[in-house]
């Protein structure tokens, strides 16, 4: 096909706009791919669309590939099935009602709505199934930036499976990471697959596929010794010791006025922060409020403690901690509450200064096992520098971009919503379920991320919007003509910049889209009836006769 660039709307520019940082977010809006309708939300021109429409071929193909079948799920879907899975308090989902009061939600994911029609696979004959579609979601995103890469509004691959037990899951899961695998390679995206925490979409275990970009919105985290690898959220790393004081035979008070954060508090004590603990209440989906404690130095990683805990959680608020523990959020402690305390493991073994659960007060020499009783779990988030749990050598982070994301789910969907069969042996069972995610707008902004210069994008030639992008100098116009239909007859999409104007506009334009072959009808074509054909990644560059083109 020939596509006439003086018959297209190609609204490109010369600069970016004013707020964009990353990479994709510049040269999407540049080169004419896309524009923003609002914050976070996005209309994909009709170049964007014409890539988007590659990527998803690609997608579709090796989903078709695996046996699932392809259909559509709404996006306005209704509230109780949400609320029965103790997912609709979470606070990125938008909610709203109808004329009649009846509450509906914009969901970010389907996996109630695919579990719901799960619920007419009633025997084991039935089993397995997988299914997928590419959906509309919604997102109340509070900090929407970066073009595609943080949005409120996008459109996902997402495809899940229905198995009868945990080895037919397997099975599943591992179906679904060689495809993934499959997709990858075919975008040319370098991606690095890792253990991941699975959040507000429950289960018992995630893998992301994460492809290294500087304006990523993930972490990365990697050892330079060994070839570990895991997004930020689930990471295991070993802190450095702390340095403690001399041990004490028991816990003692120590009045800590004006004293509001862990560094005031080191210093005031004259101690390492390290031989602090920091806490932190949260509130689970079913109204039981949790003690998540971590070594001063740290940060609770707040999807660790989810997934321990197995549930939704939320932030307590100032009125439920002063209830709770008889202070503010600075001086809480695990002493003498009764609460749950989940410790993270680098609180094991020593003693750490904690909060008094008294205002302005602190308490020396309080040890775990000794002074209370906790569940210890990792839930500190790792840190640059931390030691690598696999070899010991130093663990290191770099941003990435999370395309794809895969989900053992197991009953935390089919056990709320009733979606049981009839097993051989006789016996009712919960479907076993798989959710396998990739976001289409944020892997083609992966994808720019990876593959640009100072000029433009550079497309892989699987998923550009044309193939050859003619570049058609004043005069030339019959001969630019001749090559694009010599181009299109071998089978390529075809770009044929014919508008009328300056050369130098159109070069730069040309380099701005990113095609992955320029041609460029010159003056010399009239004396040899060859022109230049340029690769856009690598410059390099031949003189070919038309008629040997293609």
């Amino acid at each position: 096909m020939i596509a006439r660039a003086s018959q297209l709307f190609l609204p490109t520019l010369r600069e970016a706009p004013a707020d964009a940082e990353a990479a994709s977010h510049k040269l999407l809006v540049r080169g004419g791919f896309i524009r923003q309708l609002s914050a976070g939300v996005w209309t994909f021109l009709p170049l964007g669309w014409r890539v988007y429409l590659r990527v998803e071929a690609i997608i579709r193909e090796e989903m078709d590939a695996l046996g699932a079948q392809e259909m559509l799920g709404p996006t306005l879907t209704p509230a109780e099935l949400w609320a029965k899975t103790g997912r609709l308090a979470i606070p990125e989902v938008f909610k709203l009602e109808d004329r009649h009061g009846r509450p509906y939600v914009l969901p970010l994911t389907h996996e109630e709505t695919f579990t719901f029609h799960a619920g007419e696979l009633q025997s084991y004959r039935q089993l397995p199934q997988t299914w997928y579609h590419f959906g509309t979601k919604e997102r109340d995103e509070p900090r929407p930036r970066a073009g595609l890469l943080r949005v409120r509004e996008f459109i996902m691959k997402d495809s899940y499976s229905f198995d009868r037990d945990e080895p037919g899951l397997e099975e599943s899961f591992e179906r679904h990471r060689q495809a993934y695998w499959r997709m990858f390679e075919r975008f040319e995206l370098e991606v690095y697959e890792v253990q991941a925490e699975s959040g507000i979409m429950g289960g018992k275990e995630s893998h992301d596929f994460l492809a290294p970009a500087e304006s990523g919105q993930n972490e990365l985290v990697r050892c330079e010794n060994c070839d570990y690898a895991a997004d930020i959220e689930a990471a295991r790393g070993v802190p450095r010791a702390p340095g403690f004081s001399k041990p004490a035979d028991a816990p003692e008070e120590v009045e800590t006025p004006n004293v509001a954060t862990i560094e005031g508090l080191a210093e005031f004590l004259s101690i390492d922060p390290a031989a602090t603990s920091k806490a932190t209440p949260v509130v689970t989906s079913d109204g039981r409020l949790v003690l998540g404690l971590v070594r001063g130095d740290d940060r609770l990683n707040e999807e660790k403690l989810m997934s321990e805990l197995g549930t939704m959680i939320r932030p307590a608020e100032d009125a439920e901690i002063r209830a709770t523990f008889g202070a503010g959020g600075g001086s809480l402690g695990p002493l003498g509450v009764d609460v749950e305390v989940i410790a993270d493991e680098a609180l094991r073994e020593g003693q750490f200064v904690a909060g008094a659960n008294r205002d302005g007060w602190h308490v020396r020499g309080v040890e775990a096992g000794r002074d209370y009783q906790p569940r210890f779990a990792d839930i500190r988030q790792t840190n640059a520098g931390d030691a690598c749990t696999v070899c010991g050598g130093r663990l290191y982070s770099q941003t990435a971009v999370e395309v794809g994301h895969i989900f053992k789910l197991g009953t935390f969907y089919s056990e709320p919503l009733g979606a049981r069969f009839l097993d051989e042996d006789g016996v009712e069972k919960p479907i076993v379920m798989g959710s396998y995610g990739i976001g289409l707008g944020r892997t083609i902004a992966a994808i720019v991320e990876q593959h640009h210069d100072e000029r433009g994008i550079q497309w892989p030639r699987s998923i550009a919007p044309y193939d050859v992008h003619i570049v058609a100098l004043p005069g030339l116009e019959l001969q630019a003509s001749e090559a694009a239909d010599t181009l299109a007859a071998a089978g390529h999409r075809v770009l044929l910049d014919d508008r009328d104007q300056r050369a130098g506009e159109k070069f730069a334009d040309a380099d701005l889209i990113g095609c992955p072959t320029r041609i460029t009808v010159g003056r010399r074509t009239l004396e040899d009836n060859a022109v230049d054909e340029r690769n856009r990644s690598t410059g390099d560059e031949s003189r070919v006769p038309i008629a040997s083109l293609g």
